[in-house]
């Protein structure tokens, strides 16, 4: 049997609301990996359709942990990182990835920040510029269009798009230092929604569609990096690895439209666990 692989994952928890932590644990676990996590902030929910949350910030943990986990020797398969609590943590994950890299793990950044062509609230343009300044030591960033825009500096456009403007998107994001790139929200067509990705070293550019559904759901980026992940660690190419990520979300969001269940609390994303396995070579 393979050793296991082990991930550092780099999130906040939000306690209520399926996304960050409570996505990307039970995700890469099923995966079969063994996945560590360094909390960024504790949050009673996520921060979408909720009001009155309360937020923890855990900047003044990050070293401590770190420190506890170098003593032990420990090593990462990959680090992945996604919601930063504050700009201070911009450089404390940076600092993550110099003491933890080695020439065969696997750096994977969402910049988590902005969507619909908002930031966050919580989040401010200097905090756009440091997250990619933090792209910039990744292997794998996986940005949504509207972060990508805020990253690159470029004009944020309502779908559908066109290739020159996806494909300028991409060549501007591998300029920042990442060798690939996973732009997600990438569609043509009323019909198909799914990712353009780009290898900057080949200068080749794939795209991966799964059948498009209406409406906004929560979480389903971390959903989709998590298993994104999980496919790379599994021994899949980059194509194949983000394919079966839009394969998932698109089956997590078709069971949560079947349940009716409101869409604020996330996707039933465990539900189509069993799938994801069996598609991931874990079991027959």
């Amino acid at each position: 049997m393979k050793k296991q692989k082990r991930v550092m994952a780099i999130h906040d928890i939000s306690c209520v609301g399926r996304c960050s932590l409570t996505v990307a644990l039970p995700i890469l676990s099923a995966a079969g990996h063994d996945c560590g996590v360094l909390p960024t902030a504790v949050l009673s929910t996520h921060t979408g359709g909720f009001e009155g949350f309360t937020y923890r910030d855990l900047t003044q943990d990050i070293r401590p942990i770190s420190a506890h986990w170098q003593g032990l020797g420990l090593g990462f398969d990959a680090l992945y990182s996604g919601f930063l609590g504050s700009f201070e943590q911009i450089d404390l994950v940076a600092e993550l990835f110099a003491t933890y890299k080695t020439p065969d793990n696997i750096i994977l950044v969402d910049p988590v920040m902005a969507d619909n062509g908002k930031l966050y609230t919580i989040y401010s343009p200097e905090m756009a510029k440091g997250m990619a300044r933090l792209c910039a030591g990744a292997d794998i960033i996986i940005p949504n269009i509207t972060e990508a825009c805020f990253m690159v500096d470029e004009e944020y456009r309502e779908g559908p798009y066109d290739k020159p403007y996806i494909e300028k998107l991409l060549r501007k994001l591998a300029a920042l230092g990442p060798k690939k790139v996973v732009l997600t929200g990438a569609w043509f067509d009323e019909a198909k929604l799914g990712a353009a990705i780009y290898d900057a070293a080949q200068n080749q550019i794939d795209y991966v569609f799964a059948p498009r559904i209406d409406g906004y759901f929560h979480g389903t980026g971390d959903v989709f990096g998590s298993t994104l992940l999980s496919g790379l660690l599994a021994g899949n190419t980059l194509a194949q690895a983000t394919q079966i990520a839009c394969d998932y979300v698109y089956e997590c969001i078709c069971i949560t439209v079947d349940l009716d269940q409101e869409r604020r609390y996330g996707v039933a994303f465990e539900l189509a666990l069993p799938g994801l396995i069996k598609k991931l070579g874990l079991i027959v």
